[in-house]
């Protein structure tokens, strides 16, 4: 597969508690009867009202306003994080994407698989400005080539490809609209969905990608978010190509290093 075709098709593709008791009180089971005197002197209890039931405060649902602040704020707070994804093309499988992301160094480490490379796997290493890829048919098996990611349109498209975060910040510039559209629950935790659409000329300008003149005005993105209003899984459908992506394992440590120099071919 030659290097223009592979870095073209991979860049097409990211929340009653009851208790009862009771006690014997009837006056029946000691034998004692009382007076009608003695009934009508005895003390009788104030007579209370029940208070209504206690209403939970309602939730908070993010907006247009505050909904780019706070998914930023709370990517911002993170070192590195797991994304696992999956792009299919009219239906059928394109490729599977497996890769770690960090940014302290801003590093990522990604495995790209299925048709897309011919039923084989592309492994992608970035480290600051510098890329690290292994393609079939452009390297040999276990090869990387060295790029300076800013080199190559395609090629920049490709590392960013499976980096969220590059969709995260274009909706602060794209944002047409934030619709919350219900609680669920996805891998034991209870999320918060949302669907966000933008401007699509507008998102992809903002990522660095070229905006085809067929592609519709708008582009929806259906988003989960956790509590702590980090996203969790991301999903959307633009002419036919058709992207989940999983991200999980926020702040957990990892450490990504370039290929030793016997495997990097020129």
């Amino acid at each position: 597969m030659k290097f223009r075709h592979a870095v073209a098709t991979a860049a097409a593709v990211p929340l009653a508690l009851g208790l009862a008791a009771c006690g014997n009180s009837d006056p029946k089971a000691t034998g004692y009867k009382p007076s009608p005197a003695a009934i009508s002197s005895a003390p009788q209890p104030a007579t209370t009202k029940a208070a209504d039931p206690v209403q939970p405060a309602p939730v908070a649902h993010l907006n247009r306003v505050t909904f780019v602040p706070a998914m930023t704020s709370a990517i911002g707070k993170q070192k590195a994080w797991h994304t696992v994804g999956t792009v299919t093309a009219n239906g059928s499988p394109l490729m599977t994407m497996d890769g770690f992301q960090t940014t302290n160094p801003v590093a990522m480490s990604m495995e790209m698989s299925g048709p897309a490379f011919q039923g084989n796997t592309a492994k992608i290493v970035v480290i600051k400005n510098t890329a690290y890829l292994s393609i079939p048919g452009l390297t040999p098996a276990g090869k990387y080539k060295k790029f300076a990611s800013g080199l190559n349109g395609q090629l920049s498209e490709l590392i960013e490809g499976g980096d969220p975060t590059k969709i995260y910040k274009s909706f602060d510039k794209s944002m047409v609209g934030v619709k919350f559209v219900r609680t669920e629950t996805i891998g034991g935790q209870q999320l918060e969905r949302y669907a966000v659409t933008v401007n699509t000329a507008k998102a992809l300008a903002a990522q660095g990608k070229k905006v085809p003149a067929e592609l519709p005005k708008t582009l929806t993105y259906s988003m989960w978010l956790d509590k702590a209003h980090l996203v969790r899984r991301m999903t959307f459908d633009l002419s036919g190509v058709s992207m989940v992506m999983n991200m999980t394992d926020y702040n957990k440590p990892v450490h990504i290093t370039a290929p030793p120099a016997s495997k990097i071919v020129k």
